[in-house]
């Protein structure tokens, strides 16, 4: 055995030594504080004899934990993942009531629920204890993580891995270009400054450029894009199908499912990750083989569906597990004491902020973050070709607080550290990284429209139809990506859309959909796109109503005349193929709505009727048709202008005088960019060449 492994094994030893001392000092200050925990007998003991007890009690527990905990979270594989995450506490404090019950001494004993505060407090101190001796020998760390590294790619620790770079791809969902730049320039996002403009004169690892979505700013249209090359006719968040029957919702995972299916016959390719790749948090797969919380194979069961992997591999370790459960908890009282605050300033504006969603911003913020993070280091030290991770906390946080609110500040100083904590795995993987940190949207600030009018938008449209509009306003449903993540985790099907399923309207009755700042009209009795014309003949006043309304900013329909039309107030008219940006009903929308707004309306599946709220050009202020404060689906503001950040290393996204539009668009870089990694040899079709020719 040569040196420098008995060298490491002498380091171990001296750590685990190190942990066993830290939990044992901890089980004696707890049981001198807690009245329900005691290491001695009833009629007392000597202070060597608790002490034998305490060594005794935390060697026991923290060899079960090590032993017992991952089989007992394999059992539990079959449990819903958030319900897993929550069984956490009790897990635990069950291993330590066994540890004290076969405690050689017999002298330990604890009510059970101080056996959950003691293990929750012990498994907290041995990580941090291990974490911190570990980082301190960066030697005897440097050759843990190769080992572990060749484990995980089954390869004996003395053979070579991959030489050549592999890249990582994180979102960080709705982070919008001026967002980040802002964070940056406040010091909540040290770990990119450094990137950008490093403090000790080096030159910079990284550039950062904004990037345009389509019409459909929102993370179906985009991640679809990206991981899987097309986007074709996805016009919303949610949309009704004419010819199903059926609404599609981008984050149900039957919908997501369905249009992975869609891309992959369009492009011919199974997506970017197809090669050695792998997939965490997202909706779609991108073609890879390693998944873990993946909405679109979230549905599947039997053997193929890997997504609880990633939910085993996090939680089999117990101090890892019982620090998430913890966060998870003291987020869910953040949560609740923002709110309150919240409401007794009577800031403007608000939405309701009670119910669940304090656990389904936890479950974005802390449990989300953690099983992805967690992930994607497996990943890293697996060496993997290509990754691909979506983080949704600020994206949830911001749609209830505001992008630009101090709560969605504070989660985004914490997206920082996840991307330093991957930067420092990177140092010790087994190839060098390339990180790529991405955004797949912005979100635009501004109050709703039901806030502002008094009435939903379906109200609007039912009273434009002349259709009986109820008194009370009813609330629609947040389409943010988290809560279709928590209902997956909990094995529930994704809610029903506002309004209720087709199924149960009158068959003459338009289906009304919102998609942020969005809306869509669709009449299920007619087979195909309706045009203006037949619209006007069977409610005449309906399309002067949403047009002439001070909320909305235009509407597009299918014209009879002139192929399509894009009305504005005032009677306004522009046929589709005459749009400008700048001019008419798209003049506060920004460069590119017009070929984004001709882009949507040749889709099969666009709406009867597709309505854009109104914006501020100045501000950048929307009026959301979901019960949102910060939204993103249509055009306006900053929603439609998320950020790229990628190494120097890697060869510019576009020239100079050429800016990134559409989803589409980025995977053709990132094809290029794994092309450069010599990472998976993805071979591009005979029309992309011809597109990255042209760039």
């Amino acid at each position: 055995m040569g040196r420098g492994r008995w060298r490491s094994l002498i380091s171990a030893g001296g750590r685990s030594i190190a942990v066993w001392a830290a939990s044992t000092a901890t089980m004696l200050v707890l049981a001198g504080i807690l009245p329900d925990f005691r290491l001695q007998s009833a009629g007392g003991d000597s202070a060597t004899r608790i002490a034998v007890t305490a060594a005794a009690g935390a060697g026991v527990f923290g060899l079960l934990s090590s032993l017992v905990w991952p089989l007992l979270v394999r059992l539990l594989l079959l449990v819903p993942a958030l319900v897993l995450g929550l069984l956490v506490f009790f897990l635990n404090g069950s291993l330590l009531l066994v540890a004290l019950r076969i405690n050689p001494s017999g002298h330990g004993e604890a009510a059970p629920e101080t056996a959950v505060v003691v293990a929750a407090v012990m498994s907290a101190v041995a990580s941090a204890t291990g974490a911190a001796l570990a980082v301190r020998d960066d030697d005897a760390y440097r050759r843990r993580l190769y080992r572990l590294a060749a484990r995980r790619r089954g390869r004996a620790p003395g053979q070579a891995g991959p030489v050549t770079p592999g890249a990582v791809f994180v979102q960080l969902d709705g982070v919008g270009h001026e967002v980040l730049r802002a964070a940056v320039d406040k010091g909540l996002m040290p770990t990119v400054a450094s990137w950008l403009a490093p403090s000790d004169g080096r030159a910079p690892t990284h550039r950062l450029t904004g990037w345009r979505t389509d019409w459909s700013s929102q993370t179906g249209a985009s991640q679809l894009g990206i991981l899987h090359g097309s986007n074709h006719d996805v016009p919303a968040f949610r949309w009704y199908e004419k010819d199903s029957g059926e609404v599609m919702v981008c984050n149900r995972p039957t919908s997501a499912a369905e249009l992975q299916r869609r891309a992959i016959a369009r492009t011919g390719d199974g997506g970017l990750l197809t090669a050695d790749g792998a997939s965490r948090g997202n909706l779609f797969s991108g073609g890879a083989d390693q998944l873990a919380l993946v909405l679109s194979v979230a549905a599947r069961r039997g053997r193929e569906n890997r997504s609880r992997a990633g939910y085993f591999a996090y939680f089999s370790d117990p101090a890892g597990a019982v620090r998430t459960a913890m966060s998870f908890v003291a987020d869910v009282g953040r949560e609740t004491g923002q709110s309150i605050r919240a409401r007794l300033a009577k800031q403007r504006p608000r939405v309701g902020r009670g119910g669940l969603y304090p656990f389904v911003r936890a479950f974005a913020t802390v449990v989300e973050r953690d099983v992805v993070v967690a992930a994607v280091i497996g990943d890293m030290l697996a060496g993997r070709n290509a990754v691909y991770a979506d983080l949704v906390a600020y994206d949830e946080v911001a749609h209830h607080s505001g992008p630009h609110s101090r709560d969605a500040e504070q989660v985004l100083r914490k997206l920082d550290r996840s991307l330093a904590l991957l930067a420092q795995v990177a140092e010790h993987a087994p190839r060098p990284y390339r990180i790529v940190v991405l955004s797949d949207h912005g979100q635009s600030p501004g109050e709703t429209f039901r806030t502002r009018y008094g009435l939903s938008l379906g109200h609007l449209v039912r009273a434009g139809c002349a259709l009986p509009v109820p008194r009370r306003v009813e609330r629609t449903h947040s389409g943010a990506e988290a809560r279709a993540a928590v209902r997956a985790a909990l094995r529930r099907p994704v809610e029903e859309v506002d309004g209720g399923h087709p199924a149960t309207r009158r068959r003459s009755e338009p289906v009304v959909l919102a998609s942020g700042n969005l809306g869509l009209v669709s009449f299920p009795d007619v087979p195909h796109r309706m045009s203006k014309e037949e619209i006007d003949r069977r409610h005449p006043a309906l399309l002067s109503t949403l047009a002439e309304h001070p909320g909305v900013g235009f509407v597009l329909v299918r014209s009879e005349e002139h192929g399509g039309l894009v009305l504005g107030a005032h009677g306004v008219q522009v046929p589709v193929d005459r749009l400008a940006d700048g001019t008419g009903p798209l003049a506060d929308f920004g460069p590119g709505a017009a070929d984004a707004v001709r882009r949507t309306h040749s889709f099969p599946h666009t709406a009867d009727i597709m309505i854009n709220s109104w914006c501020d050009p100045d501000s950048g202020e929307v009026l959301a048709f979901e019960e949102q404060i910060g939204s993103h689906g249509g055009l306006g503001g900053a929603q439609g202008r998320p950020f790229l950040l990628w190494p120097v290393s890697l060869s510019a996204p576009a020239g100079d005088s050429t800016e990134l539009v559409g989803a589409e668009r980025l995977h053709q870089v990132f094809r290029r960019w794994l092309r450069e990694c010599d990472g998976p040899q993805v071979p591009l079709t005979g029309r992309e060449d011809e597109t990255e020719r042209a760039a």
